[in-house]
């Protein structure tokens, strides 16, 4: 049975069903799976919107024969729309975090430096799509001049859990995310903690039994303790009953956040926001013990079609020849109805309608989830099956929508091509015009709105003077 919330599902839960919903779809999720399954682990990636950025015969040649053969090795395992499910994302849309540098896998010895396979988000500004980009980062001056955090996160990493990204390995989920333990948990933290850490402080190059960091919070930290009385006893974590000084818990391990925070995919299924069938095969296949809670489906509205009450009659709306139109009025009526509405005449009911869902339809929120989320084609199926192929879009939230969604590819192409190193509308880009005579030298210039701007910060700016809430979400 769901647990029942007394104050309403928690905004948190929300925000990841929209994610399960939208942000990797099942036909990604499918097409990756078989170019996957056949070998084709590069079609695999493109197949999650996942540029590769590394060469194997480069990565040989710099680094010799074993390394190459393991990295070719990880990549045949990756499972790109996997790694896209687990993948970091922030609130309130649940897009991906931007400018993140997440490790995957090192090839080094342990606490030591060593090149590592990882995956990049692009800065908020370039996040169009949600494209993601693999590498092999091979050490601290080897930054591409683009990413504005190029070094590998401490904080957000994978090569701890392997089973959030590989294939071969997924099936530890259900044992790496606690799912032996209450939805609340026992005592302080986690019981699973102990294993996260004596893993981190091994791989880290230190003593199993230790000192480390967990980020509890926006602005808090702890430091933690891993202890036991000998080899033969299980370690167990305490808090340090001293403080330490910044500096000394700063250069500390950072438990991975992986480890830290509960598994969204095991809150959805326990609170009964999700069926086990809706997940990524993956993981519905390790989670399938823990999905009994009953979970509440909308009631599906048969595909008949728009009904329209039109000069005392119901009239239908719907699909013929790829175009939303009335049916039950002759051609030539509506081709004269239309000349009249031209004119400056009242519309019929039903082409009122029909101009309705062109210009703001009921669908819009799903699909600009959907385009948030870098699902262009389920954006454009969703129109398709909405108006039809041979539809005409109207000036309207829709169409400006998708226009956005346009401008915003734009701007991530200029960012992958390097030509937009740094935000258009930073301080950085105006010193730049401005020494080259082509800017504002006068401070505080507010740059001008243009094609070039993201559409982020054309919202916040237009905003100002006249809130326009019914475009944006």
């Amino acid at each position: 049975m769901a647990p029942h919330f007394a104050n309403g599902i928690p905004t948190r839960l929300l925000m990841w069903q929209r994610v399960r919903e939208y942000a990797v779809p099942p036909s990604m999720i499918e097409t990756a799976t078989a170019r996957r399954a056949v070998g084709d682990w590069a079609g695999a990636c493109a197949a999650a919107r996942i540029d590769v950025d590394l060469d194997l015969r480069a990565v040989r040649d710099r680094h010799g024969t074993e390394l190459a053969n393991r990295l070719r090795a990880d990549l045949r395992r990756l499972a790109p729309d996997l790694l896209r499910w687990h993948m970091p994302r922030i609130a309130p849309d649940g897009r991906l975090r931007p400018g993140l540098t997440l490790s995957l896998a090192r090839y080094g010895t342990p606490g030591g430096p060593s090149p590592q396979l990882v995956v990049r988000t692009p800065p908020a500004w370039a996040d169009a799509g949600q494209r993601m980009a693999l590498a092999l980062w091979e050490g601290p001056h080897a930054h591409p001049h683009a990413h504005p955090h190029p070094h590998p996160d401490r904080r957000f990493r994978l090569d701890l859990h392997r089973h959030l990204w590989d294939s071969a390995r997924s099936g530890e989920l259900a044992r790496r995310c606690g799912t032996g333990e209450p939805p609340s948990g026992r005592g302080p933290f986690p019981e699973r903690w102990a294993a996260e850490a004596e893993s981190l402080l091994r791989a880290e190059g230190r003593p199993a039994r230790g000192a480390f960091t967990v980020r509890l919070g926006a602005r808090s930290h702890a430091v933690f303790a891993l202890v036991a009385p000998d080899d033969g006893h299980a370690p167990t974590v305490r808090s340090l009953r001293e403080a330490l000084p910044p500096h000394e818990a700063a250069a500390l391990p950072v438990l991975p956040e992986a480890a830290v925070r509960a598994l969204p995919d095991l809150e959805l299924l326990r609170a009964g926001l999700i069926a086990p069938e809706r997940l990524h095969p993956l993981v519905a296949e390790a989670l399938a013990p823990y999905g009994s809670a009953s979970v509440v489906r909308p009631v599906s509205e048969p595909g008949d079609p728009h009904r329209v009450e039109c000069r005392g009659e119901i009239h239908r709306i719907a699909l013929r020849d790829g175009v939303l139109t009335a049916v039950d009025h002759d051609p030539d009526q509506l081709r004269r109805e239309a000349l009249l509405v031209a004119l400056g005449g009242p519309p019929l009911p039903c082409l009122r309608a029909i101009d309705t869902v062109h210009r703001d339809p009921e669908a819009l929120p799903a699909v600009r989830e959907r385009l948030r989320h870098g699902d262009v084609a389920g954006a454009l199926a969703v129109v398709e099956g909405l108006l039809g192929p041979g539809a005409v879009l109207r000036d309207g939230p829709l169409r400006e929508e998708l226009r956005a969604a346009a401008d915003r590819r734009v701007d991530h192409g200029l960012f992958r091509s390097g030509l937009v190193p740094v935000h258009p509308a930073s301080g950085t880009a105006l010193a730049a015009a401005n020494s080259s005579g082509a800017g504002h030298p006068q401070a505080g210039h507010r740059p001008r709105l243009d094609r070039r701007t993201p559409s982020v910060l054309r919202h916040k700016r237009s905003s100002r003077t006249r809130p326009r809430t019914g475009l944006i979400s």
